[in-house]
C-alpha cells in the first residue's frame, strides 16, 4: 500500500479585477493539474513536483500552487509507477486525487482572500450557468 505526502512550496493567488468593480455574471473557472515528472528518492520514496493553477474566464484572477507530492511504499509497486511514467502512462490515481484534495482546499483560501468565486467541484444536478469548472489532469 502506498502513501502519497502533499507538502507545497510556493502559493500565489492574484486579483486582475478591480476590488470596486463587481465580478461579471457569467464566470467560467478552469482547474489544472500538472505533475512534472517522477524522481526516485530511494528505493521506498517517490518524488513528483506539480504545478496546480485555477484560471478564470474572463481574467478576473489567477491561482497557483507549486509543490512536491512525495509517495512511499513498497519497492516493487513503486518500480511500477516509475515504469508506467517512462511509459508515458497517465500518473497513479491516488497521486492526482492527493494533489487535487490538498491544492483545492487551499486554492478555497486564497479565493476567499482575494474576493473571488472558489474553485468547487460541481455537484451533480445542481450545476448553476453562473459559476462552469473545468477539470483538466495532464502530465
Amino acid at each position: 500500500m502506498s502513501n502519497v505526502k502533499v507538502l507545497i512550496t510556493q502559493i500565489s493567488g492574484e486579483r486582475l479585477w478591480g476590488i470596486d468593480t463587481s465580478l461579471p455574471s457569467q464566470l467560467q473557472i478552469s482547474v489544472n493539474v500538472n505533475l512534472l515528472g517522477f524522481e526516485r528518492k530511494s528505493p521506498e520514496i517517490i518524488e513528483a513536483p506539480f504545478v496546480f493553477t485555477v484560471s478564470f474566464s474572463p481574467s478576473v484572477a489567477q491561482i497557483n500552487i507549486k509543490g512536491r507530492a512525495q509517495t512511499s511504499g513498497e519497492k516493487n509497486e513503486l518500480d511500477r509507477i516509475m515504469e508506467e511514467h517512462k511509459s508515458k502512462k497517465p500518473p497513479p490515481n491516488m497521486i492526482i486525487q492527493a494533489v487535487s484534495s490538498i491544492a483545492i482546499a487551499e486554492s478555497i483560501v486564497i479565493a476567499k482572500t482575494i474576493g473571488v468565486p472558489p474553485p468547487l467541484p460541481p455537484f451533480p444536478g445542481t450545476q448553476t450557468r453562473e459559476k462552469k469548472t473545468d477539470t483538466k489532469y495532464t502530465t
